[in-house]
């Protein structure tokens, strides 16, 4: 049985002679242990001091970089800049200055760190990663290998080695670098955050679940992660897991649009009623419309023009029309009933599912026809929109890959989606937006 033992936070933040590493290590322990509300208030009597003129070198470094471990970053800076030469100090504020997208500078003050004598190694490599961020992906990959022989041993590397490699286009390397960073710390935030990211995009929810809650596991507490958690909840219908991370974004950063958006979706779903039934019977009719058109006994001439007319699934059938497969060479009236045999004896009929024809809004408009831009635009696939996790699984649950079919939509059609909210519906249509054309109706 492990025994848990309760930091004395007051002590730690207020009273020792000292503030180094090994404080601000007990304090993530304590964050870890549920004692954030702790670390809070006693973090309001430091600020209290400072503010009454306690202005130590010790009472601004444990201020500062207990305003980093709670995310409080511009309190962060406010105290830690005030610190001269303090090596410490410096490695808090630049990362700080990585939270707050400083890349440049967070890059400097590493170096600044690493000089004074905080981990020289750990410097470079974060000093690496702060270069690449600036997109210098050349420069960081070349400090990265002259410091392999002291570095490659430390999880920080496999990590930055990772982050280039994925920003080269080298995932399946990315990935292995993330897995072996994560092997070294099993607590390494980032490389944990890459790997959940990584399963979440290629459907592995469960998965990604564990590798966002092992990354959540010590403070600092990583944004992204904790948006992410809570849409993969939210997708796994366990509203008040999915609840609990948003708010938690929203204690630190309050005016955080996505955070407040999602939490107002879970309140929302909490009263949408959900037709099992109806999910049910699609679910089924999904996978009658996949069913090979070479599964039945047709005559040659028509499986012949079928193909040649790329029509290959029932799915394919109800996509088309009567005078579209007349209008083909040699299909006549025969052919056109052994179609309709098939799709009576399933309830279906030819082009029940026709979508209505396509064409961007505005001034674009060509009423003849789809100018070559036109057409390409609304072939490319939806991944292109950048779309968020639980967006892309709305869409896909309605098995929509092109930004065509996407448009051909109307916003009531996707809301009638599981799990599909005003969020969701909005980004959709920024990002439409982007390309100057919208949803069906809109």
């Amino acid at each position: 049985m492990t025994v848990t033992t309760i930091i004395d936070i007051r002590e730690l933040l207020l009273e020792t002679p000292t503030f180094g590493p090994s404080q601000f290590e007990q304090i993530i322990e304590a964050v870890s242990q549920n004692q954030t509300s702790e670390v809070r208030r006693h973090f309001a009597e430091l600020e209290g001091r400072i503010s009454e003129g306690d202005s130590t070198g010790r009472i601004l470094l444990a201020a500062g970089v207990t305003a980093y471990l709670l995310g409080n970053h511009g309190a962060a800076v406010q105290y830690l800049s005030q610190l001269q030469d303090d090596p410490l100090a410096e490695y808090y504020w630049a990362q700080t200055s990585m939270a707050l997208e400083r890349f440049a500078e967070a890059a400097d003050l590493f170096q600044k760190a690493g000089q004074h004598g905080y981990d020289p190694v750990l410097c470079t490599l974060c000093r690496a990663g702060a270069i690449r961020l600036t997109g210098d992906l050349d420069t960081a990959e070349k400090l990265l290998r002259e410091t392999a022989r002291q570095g490659a041993t430390r999880a920080e590397y496999s990590y930055q080695m990772g982050c280039i490699l994925a920003d080269r286009g080298n995932e399946v390397g990315a990935i292995e670098y993330f897995e072996r960073a994560a092997d070294m710390d099993p607590h390494h935030t980032k490389a944990l955050f890459r790997l959940a990211g990584e399963n979440a995009l290629l459907g592995n929810d469960q998965e990604a679940i564990k590798l966002y809650e092992r990354s959540l596991s010590k403070p600092p507490l990583f944004r992204g992660a904790l948006i992410n958690l809570g849409l993969l909840y939210e997708d796994s219908e366990n509203y008040a897991a999915a609840a609990f991370c948003f708010q938690r974004v929203l204690d630190v950063y309050p005016n955080d649009l996505r955070a407040q958006l999602y939490l107002k979706d879970i309140e929302a779903s909490s009263n949408m009623y959900y037709d099992e039934d109806a999910d049910r019977r699609q679910r089924e009719l999904d996978q009658v419309l996949k069913i090979p058109l070479s599964d039945f006994e047709l005559t040659a001439r028509s499986r012949n023009c079928l193909e040649k007319a790329n029509i290959f699934t029932i799915g394919d059938l109800t996509r088309t029309t009567e005078q579209e497969l007349l209008g083909g060479k040699n299909f006549g009236e025969t052919s056109l009933h052994e179609i309709h045999e098939i799709l009576d004896a399933r309830g279906l009929k030819i082009g029940q599912n026709v979508l209505p024809q396509v064409r961007p809004a505005g001034p674009s408009w060509i009423a003849e026809d789809l100018s070559p831009q036109e057409r390409t635009l609304l072939e490319k696939p939806v991944t292109e929109l950048g779309l968020s996790v639980r967006a892309r699984k709305c869409l896909a649950r309605l098995n929509i890959v092109t930004i065509g079919e996407l448009v051909s939509r109307s916003a009531d059609q996707l809301m009638s989606v599981r799990n599909f909210g005003v969020t969701s519906l909005n980004e959709i249509r920024a990002q439409l937006g982007e390309f100057g054309i919208k949803l069906r109706n809109d």
